[in-house]
């Protein structure tokens, strides 16, 4: 006879795998500003051009700043390869990359 499944168990584990998704996806969210550069812009005008960028329905526009961000994850890409700032899972460090000595 089969094992019964332990279904809290499962259910806890796909928890705990949202859990950690939603927190890689903020800090990401973070590095993404810190890369470029918004992070010296208040907050209160960064929450205002995304709310402008959310209810933006002009394709033409959005694929602007599709193809804008593709070349500026391209460039950093290219610029990750001279140094060592990504880590091996492909995220920015917090730190903006900086060596410690």
């Amino acid at each position: 006879m089969r094992k019964p499944r332990d279904f809290d168990s499962e259910l806890k584990a796909l928890a705990d795998k949202a859990k950690q998704l939603k927190e890689r996806r903020v800090q990401q969210l973070g590095e993404l500003v810190i890369a470029t550069g918004a992070d010296a812009t208040d907050a209160e005008t960064l929450a205002g051009a995304l709310l402008v960028i959310a209810e933006t329905s002009e394709a033409q526009r959005k694929e602007a700043w599709r193809k804008r961000g593709a070349a500026f994850f391209q460039s950093k890409a290219r610029k990750r390869v001279d140094g060592p700032q990504s880590q091996p899972d492909g995220t920015l460090p917090l730190d903006g990359g900086a060596a410690s000595a």
